[in-house]
């Protein structure tokens, strides 16, 4: 038994791979073995030992995929199991738990692409899709290379176990809990929802260029809405959640159902007591944390490599430019340990990255994947994702914000005689070509004498992304980033998100108000 062990950290040596420190040295061998699967070679991975996968069978996909011609081919293995429960009115109304499965085949030509996708991974069905992906992307020929090498990743999440794999009653616990505790906060909060899921998503990608990733990616979340209502008036909604890359125990700590309950309660609360918000150009603060949904809608998807090499961004061409104020670093990062946004490799294959989007208000890059980044002829930044194996990768925000500054949150708000702070937003459009976007505050409120006093509702904010950051003159020490609820959708693809920002001072901004 030791000197099975001992050859498993020489092979992690010879890989170059993290023994892990702190955490598989307490468990026992079998379980640090399994561990150590994923640097153990195809044959000790996921797929090979749950569908018999060889590095026989990627190659001769890999090769059909090619078969028509083509630079480059890749293949997206996933499994994933997921767990969703709903809690209304008091009564736990759903509950359910799903596996999906398939793999996904693409074939890049220059600018062409072909995909095609399977949820049957048997031999036939695998080579069936790679055939119809090589006629799509019918281009010059190459040849795949035989042989696959470990890339290199991070090791962001590690847990021994993933949420899904805890009891069902731990996790019908967590929404139970929450209810009671938003309707005891306040006797006025009359309706609660809440809902937990979860999911543990295998993935394997293998590339015409002989490398091979495997990640195991856990997640769970846990989301709170509270519906308040005073003296038979109009109800006021809040909502509060997060979660990560985590182990249930998350849960159980500072984020606790109770938490969150209390927060969306809280929200609603406020609600009653706001009054209608003003219109017109002026100065906006907005609060640190999830308003940087703002900078990932209005600024980050503007950055994407794909509006970029089409011409359509209004951050063209403009690499190299001041295209915001000079205290504005915005940054988009991956490699953040368990957060939502976070992966320790991308659904290329490609390890993320920290990468520096804006530097002092000067646009240094974008985000790039692999068919962008070859066009574009740079690197990827390890920023291709997609939703699952039946949809294409593309460049897409991970974890996007603002560095910190050196102003105190206080001090900021103290130098707006008149102005509006905005602490929580829910949706919002931008238009990627102009830079225009629209976004409504969900918790709102008046600065008057520099100082936050009614709050308001029906607020919402009218701009343009470069230009806002332009106006931004003051930047707060407290930069912190959203609790882990972030989804962004694009062309159809949802995938999971982390924003922040510290206190922004914003000193022209539209603000579409209600008052008359």
């Amino acid at each position: 038994m030791h000197s099975r062990w001992t050859a498993a950290e020489r092979q992690a040596k010879r890989l170059g791979k993290p023994l892990q420190d702190g955490i598989l040295p307490h468990y026992g061998l079998s379980t640090r073995l399994k561990c150590y699967a994923q640097i153990m070679g195809i044959s000790q991975s996921f797929f090979a030992q749950r569908f018999g996968l060889s590095e026989h069978d990627l190659e001769s996909y890999l090769g059909e995929a090619l078969s028509s011609g083509g630079e480059y081919a890749d293949l997206y293995f996933e499994y994933l199991a997921n767990t969703s429960i709903g809690l209304d009115e008091g009564i736990v109304k759903s509950a359910s738990e799903g596996v999906t499965l398939g793999v996904g085949v693409r074939v890049i030509a220059g600018e062409r692409t072909g995909y095609a996708y399977s949820d049957d991974l048997s031999p036939e069905k695998i080579r069936k899709a790679a055939r119809t992906a090589a006629r799509i992307a019918k281009g010059p020929a190459s040849i795949a290379k035989t042989g696959f090498e470990e890339a290199r990743k991070h090791n962001l999440y590690p847990m021994i176990h993933a949420p899904n794999e805890a009891g069902l009653d731990e996790r019908v616990e967590l929404v139970k809990r929450a209810d009671a505790a938003a309707r005891a906060h306040d006797p006025r909060v009359f309706q609660v929802q809440a809902t937990y899921a979860d999911s543990l998503r295998h993935v394997m990608v293998a590339t015409s260029e002989g490398r091979i990733s495997y990640d195991r990616q856990p997640m769970a979340r846990l989301s709170v809405a509270a519906l308040a209502r005073e003296n038979g008036g109009a109800p006021q909604h809040g909502y509060s959640g997060g979660g990560g890359r985590v182990t249930l125990d998350f849960f159980q700590g500072e984020k606790s159902p109770e938490y969150f309950a209390r927060e969306a309660a809280r929200q609603a609360i406020v609600q009653l007591g706001a009054v209608e918000a003003p219109s017109g150009e002026m100065t906006v603060v907005l609060g640190p944390g999830w308003p940087g949904i703002l900078l990932h809608e209005a600024v980050g998807h503007g950055l994407e490599a794909d509006f970029n090499r089409k011409g359509v961004s209004a951050f063209s061409g403009r690499i190299g430019e001041q295209v915001a104020s000079p205290l504005c670093t915005v940054i988009d990062d991956g490699t953040i340990g368990s957060r939502r946004g976070s992966l320790n490799v991308d659904d290329e294959g490609v390890p993320t990255q920290n990468n520096v989007l804006i530097e002092k208000g000067v646009l240094r890059g974008y985000l790039q994947d692999q068919l962008s980044s070859r066009l574009m002829k740079t690197a990827s930044t390890g920023s291709g994702r997609r939703e699952s194996y039946q949809h294409m990768p593309m460049p897409r925000m991970t974890n996007t914000y603002m560095f910190a500054g050196e102003s105190d949150p206080e001090e900021i708000v103290r130098s707006v005689p008149k102005g509006i702070y905005c602490a929580t937003f829910a949706g919002g459009q931008v238009d990627i070509t102009s830079g225009n976007f629209v976004f409504s505050a969900t918790e709102s409120y008046l600065i008057e004498n520099g100082k936050i006093t009614r709050p308001v509702r029906g607020a919402s904010l009218i701009g343009n992304g470069p230009e806002a950051l332009k106006y931004v003159s003051m930047i707060g020490n407290d930069l912190k980033l959203d609790e882990g609820i972030g989804i962004c959708g694009k062309e159809g693809q949802h995938v999971p998100v982390g924003v922040g920002i510290p206190t922004l001072k914003i000193d022209r901004m539209t603000v579409g108000g209600t008052a008359g």
